[in-house]
């Protein structure tokens, strides 16, 4: 369980560090930045919103509740592999680093969730 909680932490740390990265090079008039500190602290809580589901699901240690887990862990590896297309768009290397190290973290937690306490017996397919 800890593992499961420690990984899901560390990736939203990882979309907070994306936020303040975003906020510390503005594109234009329409994105976060630091002279708004209200939009983003709204970020955040929205952010926090997106993470409850999976920190409270990493609680839990029966097989369906993983896999529902597993599942949502997937779209946020897919939000973070967005944020390496978007780093390659704009020439950032902070933010390909923060997306390449938010894939790599978050398929390292589906593995986690999954494969943790999964034992010879408890296979679906037998």
């Amino acid at each position: 369980m800890l593992k499961r909680v420690s990984l899901v932490f560390v990736l939203f740390v990882l979309a907070i560090a994306a936020l303040f990265l975003a906020a510390a090079n503005p594109t234009g008039p329409n994105t976060v930045s630091f002279e708004e500190p209200m939009i983003i602290w709204l970020n955040v809580g929205i952010i926090a919103l997106l993470f409850l589901p999976p920190f409270i699901l990493s609680f839990f240690s029966h097989l369906a509740v993983k896999i529902v887990s597993a599942i949502y862990q997937v779209f946020i590896v897919f939000a973070f592999s967005s944020l390496i297309l978007a780093g390659l768009l704009i020439p950032s290397n902070a933010v390909i680093i923060v997306g390449a190290l938010g894939v790599i973290l978050g398929i390292c937690s589906i593995l986690v969730t999954i494969l943790t306490g999964l034992k010879k017996g408890d296979a679906v397919t037998e």
